[in-house]
């Protein structure tokens, strides 16, 4: 039986260190870096190897896989000073979790390839903590079909499904496209929330009412509940994050040439939802901007 291949991750947030957990769990050897130290040493003293930069990431890795925050924080671990490219070898492969525009997707890919050898697969993630927890997240990737399918067995233990979408930063549109439902649908189940508390009705009875109809979601099942209970913490995903995929959205929509006048309206929304102090907090809090004032 052959060996596990080597894995390296960066980006270990709320989703990094239960997807980097599940690979450990499974046997790989993990390297593990994050900006925060603090959260290096906590997956070392659980049986990974903690790097001191990103590029000591790709010793002896086959796989480095990222899940980071925005375009940016790509680009700088990446590029940036002691980032990857400078670890990086042919053959190596960069498998990347986070939500990223598609575009400059693409141009990091094309560049890493030329500098170094190393390939790209864009692999952004459904699902939140639960499923990085549970290992049955949606995975939607773009790249090349041999380098997707030397991945899938790893992928299996983080992911119930993935799916080749097309080449290189197809994924990212996917993710986009996901988040426009996810977005919109969380504001109008925070309006339903709202309106069935000032109608008299037990907006807790909501979810299960509507469970197995046509209404029926996911985000339906996780938010009413927490929203009509004020439920706010312990925080599951981020404002900011919906509203930075979003505002991808509609950028990547203007490129296209392709209408999104709900995505564009929910990016106001969140927008102003966010400047009133809640971009660190849990989408749940958005029922707060529909409610009445109470004496």
């Amino acid at each position: 039986m052959s060996a596990l291949p080597s894995i390296a991750f960066a980006g270990l947030g709320l989703m990094g260190v239960p997807m980097s957990r599940r690979l450990l769990a499974a046997g790989y050897p993990l390297s593990v870096w994050n900006r925060s130290a603090a959260k290096r040493e906590l997956l070392a003293g659980e049986g990974a190897r903690a790097v001191a930069s990103p590029a000591q990431l790709c010793v002896g890795a086959e796989i480095v896989m990222l899940c980071l925050a925005d375009t940016a924080a790509v680009r700088e671990v990446v590029f940036g000073p002691g980032g990857i490219v400078e670890g990086a070898k042919p053959g190596q492969l960069l498998v990347d979790f986070s939500s990223l525009e598609p575009a400059a997707t693409r141009e990091m890919a094309a560049e890493l390839e030329a500098r170094s050898g190393m390939r790209w697969v864009d692999a952004p993630v459904s699902g939140g903590t639960p499923g990085a927890e549970a290992g049955t997240l949606a995975i939607m990737a773009g790249g090349r079909v041999d380098d997707i399918e030397r991945i899938r067995p790893v992928l299996a233990h983080l992911g119930q499904r993935l799916t080749r979408m097309g080449e290189v930063g197809a994924g990212q549109v996917t993710k986009v496209c996901n988040q426009m439902i996810v977005a919109c649908n969380a504001l109008v189940i925070a309006e339903v929330v709202a309106l069935a508390e000032s109608a008299g009705v037990d907006a807790s009875l909501i979810a299960p009412a509507l469970a197995g109809g046509f209404a029926d979601s996911r985000p339906l099942q996780i938010l009413a509940p927490q929203m009509a209970e004020s439920r706010f913490e312990p925080i599951k995903w981020h404002v900011r994050t919906l509203l930075k995929d979003l505002d991808t959205a509609v950028k990547l929509s203007r490129e296209q040439g392709s209408a999104t006048p709900m995505s564009g309206l929910a990016a106001q929304l969140m927008r102003l939802h966010g400047s009133q102090g809640h971009l660190e907090r849990d989408p749940a809090t958005l029922v707060e901007q529909y409610r009445q004032p109470r004496d």
